[in-house]
């Protein structure tokens, strides 16, 4: 019997598990067995003893359960001396952000541990089911209009009052990959008027198709990954943009940037310059921060930019709704472990050749 062990994740700021009870009954029915630090689910609002009665194995700390894990799944990645302490020949699956922590991938080598880092899952059919990736940008993408809705001092639909009519707001969604598309549908059925902008024309029609409108900005031959990613723009093409953008951002109320370039620093599409140029009361929301932020001078929080805007920063705008953030990423999880698990040895069998393992597989 194989044993996967669930960390209790200790990063600053991260609120999710990655594992809630449902997914431990799944897994406990595959036939492993299933060991989570104390207090996993203490920040969603799920005790010990619900985790207990789904068949998980509470235990005190990161080295009781990974000195007897095959498996160890998180959130995010372990430390250096937690990768220490995993057995050998193990496998350790998280989000990783590998260009980031190279002493963390040699410590995965050193200690013979096999890392697979869940956000280079392939987009594609057989592997949409543990794509984390998208599953937590979905809910970033409808948080962010919730986190803009609690900074603006305006209601956004439109009414009809004694008074008189409210108009709605007018919103801006910068980039329409998963997130931007939740977000305009969220914005959407909070009555705003949106409209959109993304560099790849493919995605006009997903844009009109939630009932925005698409911007539409000249910046030459633009395309995307074959994963789906948009392309890094040239410099030429980014003040292109930027420019193009100036008369969008004037004319909303709200604007939420949610650029990222897969695996670089997001771009800066809204520079001070650009700011400056808006002359009546904005709200920015930057989502990218924890890449380098796609608006000059965000911060994680709130800044009163000049008289005019304000801009805010969220680093992860999913954990503000950390107990659907976690019932997706353990779904996905279990997904995968379930995907990989061989229905005879009830074992997960990790093969480098498969085409899916070969994409994440970091160390």
């Amino acid at each position: 019997m194989q044993t996967i062990f669930f960390p209790r994740e200790t990063a600053n700021g991260e609120n999710r598990a990655s594992l809630v009870p449902s997914s431990a009954k799944r897994l406990c029915a595959l036939g492993f067995r299933v060991l989570a630090g104390r207090s996993i689910g203490a920040r969603i609002g799920i005790g010990d003893v619900a985790y207990g009665a789904a068949g998980v194995e509470l235990v005190n700390d990161f080295a009781s359960g990974a000195v007897e894990a095959d498996v160890v799944a998180r959130v995010k990645c372990s430390r250096c001396e937690e990768i220490a302490r995993m057995k050998h020949g193990a496998v350790h699956i998280s989000f990783l952000e590998a260009e980031k922590c190279p002493g963390e991938i040699k410590a995965f080598r050193d200690a013979g541990v096999a890392a697979i880092s869940l956000e280079m899952v392939p987009r594609s059919t057989a592997a949409q089911k543990f794509d984390a990736l998208s599953s937590q940008a979905n809910l970033a993408g409808y948080a962010a209009v919730l986190l803009a809705a609690m900074h603006m001092d305006r209601a956004f639909p439109m009414m009809m009052t004694p008074a008189g009519t409210i108009y709605p707001v007018n919103v801006l969604v910068i980039g329409a990959g998963v997130a931007g598309l939740q977000a305009i549908a969220t914005a959407k059925r909070l009555g705003a008027r949106v409209e959109a902008f993304d560099t790849r024309p493919e995605t006009e029609e997903q844009v009109k198709s939630l009932g925005a409108k698409f911007l539409k900005i000249d910046i030459g031959e633009v395309g995307q990954t074959e994963q789906g990613y948009a392309k890094e723009l040239s410099e030429e093409q980014m003040q292109m943009q930027r420019e193009g953008m100036v008369a969008a951002c004037r004319r909303a109320d709200i604007v939420i940037a949610m650029a990222k370039v897969f695996g670089k620093t997001a771009p800066v599409l809204l520079t001070k310059e650009m700011l400056d140029r808006i002359d009546k009361k904005t709200l920015f929301v930057d989502t990218a921060i924890a890449s380098g932020g796609n608006v000059e001078g965000a911060v994680d929080g709130l800044v009163d930019y000049s008289d005019c805007v304000k801009i805010f920063g969220v680093r992860e705008a999913e954990q503000s709704v950390a107990a659907s953030a976690s019932q997706t990423f353990a779904e996905n999880v279990c997904n995968f472990i379930e995907h990989f698990c061989d229905s005879t040895s009830k074992r997960v069998v990790f093969d480098r050749e498969n085409d899916i393992i070969a994409r994440c597989l970091v160390a």
